[in-house]
């Protein structure tokens, strides 16, 4: 099963307080992908990136990018969100919304969603979540 990589796990690894390379080798036997919502949360980080670390920070997300297919938020996936956000706002549970896109990318692909926010993602329905 392919594994969408959430931005915290990706933060983590360049920060060096998470192995990404340890977890990728450890579930080798499945696919990894990105969400474009992901692709954009950590283009962000390079962009409000200070001086001193922002061709470090580039160059870890370019390398990412170069490497892990990208999975794009099209019309099933703007189908699933919309439904995934309506029953959550009628059970007044609040997720964050990139969260909810992303969940909804990774309903609609099939994939798990790997990740350290322990808030959202394992509050959207029929979603897998592999928390690390």
């Amino acid at each position: 099963m392919v594994i969408l990589l959430d931005a915290s796990v990706l933060i983590e690894a360049e920060r060096g307080s998470f192995d990404l390379q340890q977890f990728l080798d450890e579930h080798s036997d499945d696919g990894f992908a990105l969400s474009a919502i992901t692709a954009s949360e950590m283009l962000h980080g390079v962009h409000r990136a200070t001086t001193r670390h922002r061709a470090r920070r580039e160059a870890f997300v370019e390398g990412l990018l170069a490497q892990i297919p990208v999975l794009p938020f099209d019309l099933l996936a703007a189908r699933i969100h919309a439904r995934l956000w309506a029953d959550a706002a009628s059970k007044g549970l609040s997720l964050g919304a990139h969260d909810l896109l992303i969940g909804a990318i990774a309903v609609a692909t099939g994939c798990l969603v790997a990740t350290r926010d322990r808030r959202s993602f394992p509050n959207i329905p029929g979603l897998d979540v592999v928390l690390v």
